[in-house]
């Protein structure tokens, strides 16, 4: 490759670097974080669905959750359903 390819190729790599920092890199940092959150999933957590319902969570078996949310009534979810854990106060 001559010099003029090269240097043409420098706003590319610049774009790509760019790319990396400001979206991939983000991108991966919440997916790791949402991993953590479904593995740390355990009986008695307090969670909020995507739907915005509050519940505790009674049972985890593979990717379902059931969530107590008043009384007798117990919801089954999956486990992406869960958007957050409340922190115990």
């Amino acid at each position: 490759m001559s010099v003029k390819q090269l240097e043409a190729l420098i706003p590319y790599l610049f774009l790509l670097g760019i790319l990396y920092v400001f979206i991939l890199r983000p991108q991966q940092k919440r997916q790791k974080e949402r991993n953590n959150l479904m593995s740390s999933l355990a009986v008695g957590s307090q969670v909020v669905t995507i739907g915005g319902l509050h519940g505790t969570v009674t049972a985890v078996e593979g990717q379902t959750v059931t969530i107590a949310v008043d009384g007798n009534t117990k919801l089954t979810f999956e486990k992406s359903a869960i958007s957050r854990v409340v922190p115990q106060a």
